[in-house]
């Protein structure tokens, strides 16, 4: 079965880098699109960045220019490499992986960002 694991995050002050990591295992995943999304306390969770099948990445406003989405070149591996962070960046990071018509989800990993 498809399993997503997410590694990284943690806590930085404002200003500083976190790197974050999602392992694919349980499938073939050449085209299938995957992405970022947060959910900060009290607030709906938000689409940050996708990558789709054939590389072509997306930003939410709020983090273009900062945050940098990638995959290896088997596409086993998602990152999100987060500089420049802000206190409205602390949230739980969620990676997601979409094939056809199915949509997983990783763990989610905290990102606590302070002044």
């Amino acid at each position: 079965q498809v399993q997503l694991v997410q590694s990284g995050g943690g806590s930085a002050q404002a200003g500083g880098s976190l790197k974050l990591s999602c392992a694919a295992s349980g499938g073939f995943f050449r085209w299938c699109a995957m992405a970022w999304y947060r959910q900060a306390p009290g607030k709906e969770r938000e689409l940050v960045s996708t990558i789709s099948n054939d590389g072509t990445t997306n930003y939410v406003d709020s983090v273009k220019g900062r945050f940098t989405i990638s995959q290896d070149s088997a596409k086993i591996t998602l990152y999100l490499q987060m500089n420049s962070l802000k206190t409205d960046d602390t949230a739980v990071y969620y990676c997601s992986l979409v094939c056809i018509a199915n949509t997983y989800w990783g763990q989610g990993t905290q990102v606590t960002v302070s002044s």
